[in-house]
């Protein structure tokens, strides 16, 4: 089955594609909401020379959709009907099982007459960091809720170490309720590892985030 990713740049969606592909299913693009207003992706804040990186090492076609919180749903809709028109039979999401979530997807894609497809439903949240860790896949903490991780997070990988610091802290290792976010630069799906720069880190409120470009 040929599918389209929709694709944050994060952990989830990154084994979400490993796991398509490894179920013998194609990808041919990758689908990623972007905040109009700032220029970078959504939740994990890829700009757009990262993002064409990501399609360069990837090896995929980008389609990028552009919207603010009252256009983000015709935006990704309008996405899903282009990568529909590339062939994609049906949509790829990295949910875990968050219900309300995953029922916006299904009535995205049934708009846009695509399947939609969750291989990460319902698995283990603590299973499957480890299994990102063992399959060797790279990925930078981004950022992070200062108010239950150390700002030394930033910038380091996810990893034996990290996941020790998350459990002393108690928290969701998987980070579903917005611990931290992640972007994967390198790993069994990527045809080359990603160029990336780690800049400043800035303080927001609760969270911190690093700068990568």
């Amino acid at each position: 089955m040929k599918f389209a990713i929709s694709y944050s740049c994060g952990k989830d969606s990154t084994l979400a594609l490993h796991k398509m592909r490894e179920g013998g299913h194609t990808p041919v693009c990758l689908v990623v909401m972007v905040n109009e207003a700032v220029g970078r992706s959504y939740f994990h804040g890829a700009d757009a020379a990262m993002l064409e990186r990501y399609s360069q090492a990837l090896a995929l076609p980008i389609i990028t959709c552009p919207a603010d919180g009252s256009t983000y749903q015709t935006a990704f809709e309008a996405g899903l009907r282009q990568a529909k028109r590339m062939g994609a039979e049906a949509v790829c999401f990295g949910d875990i099982d968050i219900a309300q979530n995953r029922q916006w997807e299904e009535d995205r894609c049934a708009a846009a007459g695509l399947l939609p497809c969750f291989p990460l439903w319902q698995r283990g949240r603590e299973e499957m960091v480890y299994e990102l860790i063992r399959l060797g896949y790279k990925c930078l903490i981004k950022s992070v809720n200062r108010s239950v991780l150390p700002m030394d997070l930033l910038g380091t990988y996810l990893d034996e170490a990290s996941v020790a610091v998350m459990k002393a802290a108690g928290i969701d290792i998987c980070g579903e309720n917005g611990e931290y976010h992640t972007l994967a630069v390198d790993g069994p799906v990527f045809q080359r590892p990603m160029v990336f720069r780690i800049g400043d880190k800035m303080e927001l409120g609760d969270y911190a985030v690093a700068d990568i470009s």
